[in-house]
């Protein structure tokens, strides 16, 4: 007999005090700083492998984000009118690490007007000073310290030791158009151009599983870390979420949580796990035969994405990542030095250079943002060139589109609707207009046009209309889905300030979903602080 929400439990097979699904970058840092207290017997479940091979330590391990399953959910979203009903490409970490295991590694916070926004937004508590000590506390810079960074936490940040040309001719370009040199994107001013940090630690990738707990596995008898588990639902007692069903082995196992089950799942499945457990729009739940235990809105709505235009240019430089036969021999030099020295090539993150400009005086801060990479990327790396090239992406910091993620079955296993709404508000696609005639310029001044030969599908697009009209045709994500499960207090508010879901107990959501707008930036070290926040939040609440 089928149960339902309300059937009595089977036994449980286990118990543990807190149970995290999810190993990936937030899931990382909450179960790490979580298991700094010894009294706290706490499990992470994380679907994907513990992948501790070259692929998550040399840091051009970046191309896993591309379109392959390889540690990948490789998502897709659901057409999008914006696109010319394009489907969109939603790459997400499948390993212990999640996605801070495959991405670009570029260390950044956003702005401090992003986090005073979540807080005038009802996220009390979230403002800049409240949380910059989480970075802090968080970071372990080589470079740059006190009193904006720190230097002694378990996440090393780094500059790049690729040695790659091509940053000074990006910095030489930055100056031949007027912008600005700033060498801390997350100083006191975001805006200017100039060459990213990293999550990297002498020329190795430092994901948040290395940082937060593969110190800990196997020495904290109090953490478990278990990969290989599928999470099928949230099993509760009335209101109370008292454990997980999880897929493991082949076999269906109950895991019990004394205390808290934690969803650290990401943007997209984070709501899909709610709404697989009875938690989200009921009308939603009831259309695909799922018992509603707790009709609860704004699970699912809210989603954020940064949209993003791609430009590319051919060139003979050897200096980057690309398909030839001079290529070949110059990557077999670069191999033998990454393995002798830690550096060059394959210690870079492909996406070295960028940085934030504002595309009018309108703008009080930057609403771009701009990524170089070392290699011809076209379309997430579905098309591929012979030769080299280089790429330059722009995308649009602060998007009004919102979009959603709903279930497309009531099985864990199935990918769910992804629908960031690319497009949909009025106001973002005129943004990326501007921003692609500030980056056009950018690669056409004399230091970086010296070094292309062939400018791909852009040149000749040079109105309004014609540049809007490739937009659509060509832009896509750069990889940073938020707020499916955003914090606040209003009706559509799926968790408190405490990250606790509105209307149950012993259950929050503790990743980028939570995250009520987009930050001005890459996602990946706020995703960070968020655990570092929430883990004070349960061993406070455990200890009172």
């Amino acid at each position: 007999m089928a149960l339902t929400l309300n059937s009595p439990l089977p036994p449980f097979d286990e118990t543990h005090d807190v149970i995290v699904v999810g190993g990936g970058s937030a899931g990382s840092a909450l179960a790490g700083r979580l298991s700094e207290d010894p009294t706290l017997q706490v499990l992470v479940l994380e679907a994907g492998a513990d992948v501790t091979n070259w692929l998550g330590t040399v840091p051009a391990g970046a191309v896993l984000m591309v379109p392959t399953k390889l540690h990948n959910y490789g998502f897709e979203t659901v057409p999008q009118p914006g696109l010319n009903g394009r489907r969109g490409y939603v790459p997400r970490g499948k390993m212990l690490g999640g996605s801070s295991g495959i991405n670009a590694m570029v260390y950044l916070r956003g702005q401090r007007e992003d986090y005073d926004g979540w807080a005038a937004q009802g996220a009390t508590g979230w403002a800049w000073d409240d949380v910059l000590p989480y970075f802090i506390r968080s970071e372990a810079n080589e470079r740059l310290g006190a009193p904006l960074h720190g230097q002694d936490g378990p996440l090393h940040v780094s500059d790049l030791r690729s040695d790659n040309p091509f940053q000074q001719r990006w910095l030489d370009a930055a100056r031949q158009c007027g912008h600005a040199i700033n060498t801390d994107f997350n100083g006191e001013t975001q805006e200017g151009l100039g060459l990213y940090q990293t999550t990297q630690h002498l020329g190795e990738r430092w994901s948040a599983a290395r940082a937060y707990l593969r110190p800990h596995m196997g020495v904290r008898a109090n953490l478990q870390v278990r990969c290989g588990v599928q999470v099928q639902r949230v099993l509760f007692e009335g209101r109370r979420a008292v454990g997980v069903e999880v897929r493991e082995g082949g076999l269906l196992r109950r895991l019990r949580a004394r205390r808290e089950v934690v969803l650290a799942a990401g943007a997209i499945q984070s709501p899909q796990l709610l709404m697989l457990s009875g938690v989200g729009p009921a009308a939603h739940l009831q259309a695909l035969g799922l018992p509603v235990l707790h009709h609860l809105p704004g699970v699912g709505a809210n989603l954020q994405d940064h949209p993003d235009f791609v430009f590319g240019f051919e060139s003979d430089d050897l200096n980057t990542l690309g398909i030839s036969l001079a290529g070949s021999a110059q990557f077999a030099r670069d191999v033998a030095r990454y393995r002798r020295e830690r550096r060059g090539l394959l210690a870079g993150n492909i996406a070295e250079a960028g940085g934030f400009l504002r595309t009018s005086p309108a703008h009080a801060t930057p609403n771009i943002q701009l990524h170089l990479l070392v290699a011809l990327v076209e379309n997430h790396a579905r098309r591929l060139h012979w030769g080299h090239g280089i790429t330059c992406h722009v995308c649009v910091l602060r998007p009004k589109s919102r979009g959603s993620v709903r279930l497309a079955s009531p099985r864990a296993g199935d990918s769910p609707l992804i629908d960031p709404a690319f497009f949909q508000h009025p106001d973002d696609l005129p943004q990326l207009v501007e921003g692609y005639k500030l980056t056009r310029k950018l690669m056409h001044a004399p230091a970086l046009k010296a070094h292309w030969t062939r400018e791909l599908w852009t040149a000749e697009a040079q109105t309004d209309d014609e540049i809007e009209a490739l937009i659509r045709a060509r832009a896509d994500t750069i990889y940073h889905p938020v707020g499916s499960c955003k914090m606040g207090q209003d009706d559509m508010a799926v968790v408190d300030p405490a990250l606790r879901v509105h209307g149950l107990e012993g259950l929050r959501v503790v990743d980028a979903s939570v995250m009520p707008s987009l930050v001005s930036g890459n996602t990946n070290a706020p995703a960070m602080m968020i655990g570092e926040r929430a883990a004070e939040f349960i061993r406070h609440q455990s200890s009172s």
